[in-house]
């Protein structure tokens, strides 16, 4: 199979010294590339700024800003049989961005926000590759993921809970719970991003061949 798999996070500019981001490390993202490579599936690997070596095998495409992977995306699923939108891609952008560095003064100052592309949303609801969303929640998570496994379109959604700060977003271990669009949902515990990274790519390939059964 062909996966197009997007890891780490976007950076929306403010000016030419700022940003709005986040804490993805791109950790989860470019496991999962690993477990893919390693089980012999070609892998595009569109990644936002990381400090982390690309995997051995990967075609890698580097964005930095939600438009630019945006765009990555919307070229890499012309020819894919899975996606997998594991980045972390930032929900507002600045409304306009300043020319010159903005100057410190002594008083308040706001920041005018606009949404960002929602990549998930914009995919094409009838199409012939397979699709993963991520969530990554802090409350409520269940009720959050099978909302978004709904409203985004996704084949699956991979959820976790950010709300315990050992695992997750720069963290080395992870622990998701995968929801399916026939409402079975399946836990992986607590361990490795790599193990979990096999686990998720042995389901990934078990469901999107179901799926997708006139292209294999």
């Amino acid at each position: 199979m062909k996966f197009v798999i997007t890891a780490g996070p976007t950076r929306e500019p403010i000016d030419p010294v700022r940003f709005l981001s986040n804490r993805s490390s791109g950790k989860m993202g470019y496991a999962i590339a690993s477990a893919a490579i390693e089980a012999n599936h070609e892998v595009v690997l569109v990644s936002g700024p990381v400090n982390l070596p690309p995997p051995t095998g990967a075609k890698i495409v580097s964005v930095i800003t939600s438009d630019e992977m945006h765009a990555a995306v919307d070229e890499a699923v012309r020819d894919c049989d899975v996606l997998v939108m594991c980045a972390a891609v930032s929900d507002y952008k600045p409304a306009s961005v300043a020319e010159q560095k903005i100057k410190k003064r002594d008083e308040k100052f706001s920041l005018e926000l606009i949404p960002a592309r929602d990549i998930l949303k914009s995919l094409p609801r009838s199409r012939n590759f397979f699709v993963v969303g991520f969530a990554a929640e802090t409350n409520d998570v269940e009720e959050h993921a099978r909302a978004k496994l709904a409203t985004k379109n996704c084949d699956m959604m991979v959820a976790n809970d950010l709300s315990d700060p050992n695992i997750g977003m720069e963290s080395d271990e992870n622990a998701v719970t995968i929801f399916s669009r026939d409402g079975e949902s399946e836990k992986i515990l607590r361990a490795s991003k790599k193990i979990i990274a096999c686990a998720l790519v042995k389901k990934i390939c078990a469901n999107a061949k179901k799926v997708l059964t006139k292209k294999f």
